[in-house]
């Protein structure tokens, strides 16, 4: 007997050790039972029925760039599920844009699998699947925008590719995190005319600033020659505001002056300009500009200027010197 149990010990250890599985964190395993779906192990060790229960082989077949540039297909085949978060990069393609221009594109897909067991059952190959729906959701989108606003609307694309995908990828038990847009790569010809249409672009910007500058000059060299103008226009302004108070407070003095030496004002005024005349005549070059034509009033102006000096000798000092040199000569008579 003792044979016997050693060999069964030995069968139930063997057995066992068929039946125990042992799931890395982060991973699944998928177990069916005869054929069906039985169970999905979690990370940890897990025991399941030899020869009755087994893992679930997938099988998944991934695109990926060669180091020549080539688009190589690689196979994977694992009993386990990888829930992290995956990156797929997907191989460049031609779009058409609205405007006809043939682009290529290629971009990046974050996804992550939520459910193992829709990911294994409700799809055939999950990284191919995901790859050609990303490529027919990128054209049909392209396929609405034009050059232009695919080139500045990257963002955009990237958000309505997300949404459609993740959409489309529920069903399968997968979660679209995030869509990039990598490289956008147009013809040769209408990167030629892109550089040109920006070099023109550049050019104009330059001129209109150049011509906003020179305007700019012209309108702050106009404001300060106006500036400047107004400025003299006020101090001429106040210049002879100051003079004319002057003439008038002095005007004013002489006034009171000869109203105080029983003067008429008038007449002083008149005898001045005739004394201011008769100084210009005398200095005259030419001799035919000696001759004097005097109006009929003139002598009572010429009184005047004889009263007005009297008035001053009699204010100074000068009243002795004129009693020592004796009485006046009388006038001449005027002709």
């Amino acid at each position: 007997m003792t044979p016997i149990l050693v060999g069964l010990a030995v069968f139930a250890v063997v057995f066992a050790s068929f039946g125990l599985k042992v799931v890395q964190q982060a991973e699944v395993m998928v177990v069916e039972r005869l054929g069906r779906y039985h169970r999905t192990l979690q990370p940890g060790i897990n025991f399941i029925v030899p020869l009755v229960d087994k893992a679930r082989r997938i099988t998944w077949r991934v695109p990926v760039t060669g180091a020549k540039g080539n688009i190589v297909i690689r196979e994977t085949v694992s009993p386990r599920v990888d829930l992290r978060e995956q990156v797929f990069d997907f191989p460049k393609q031609s779009v058409i844009t609205a405007d006809n221009v043939v682009i290529e594109i290629n971009g990046l897909l974050y996804y992550q699998i939520t459910d193992p067991k829709r990911a294994v059952y409700e799809v055939a190959n999950l990284p191919n699947a995901i790859e050609k729906l990303a490529q027919t959701t990128l054209r049909n989108i392209i396929g609405d925008l034009g050059l232009d606003q695919t080139l500045s609307s990257r963002d955009d694309i990237n958000l309505k590719m997300r949404a459609v995908l993740d959409e489309a990828t529920d069903k399968w038990g997968v979660k679209v995190n995030r869509v990039e847009i990598q490289d956008i790569d147009p013809p040769v010809t209408v990167r030629d005319a892109m550089e040109m249409q920006m070099k023109a672009e550049r050019e104009r910007r330059a001129t209109i600033l150049e011509a906003e500058g020179f305007k700019k000059a012209k309108i702050l060299r106009a404001e300060g020659e106006r500036d400047a103008a107004i400025a003299e226009g006020e101090g001429d302004r106040q210049s002879n505001i100051l003079r004319a108070e002057g003439e008038a407070e002095s005007l004013r003095l002489v006034s009171e002056a000869l109203l105080d030496g029983n003067m008429n004002p008038s007449q002083y005024l008149i005898a001045v300009k005739y004394l201011t005349t008769l100084g210009q005549i005398g200095g005259s070059e030419n001799a035919g500009d000696k001759t004097v034509f005097m109006p009929f009033e003139a002598s009572a102006a010429l009184g005047s200027v004889g009263s007005l000096k009297e008035m001053f000798l009699a204010a100074g000092d000068g009243n002795s010197a004129s009693a020592s040199r004796g009485p006046r000569p009388p006038k001449p008579p005027l002709d």
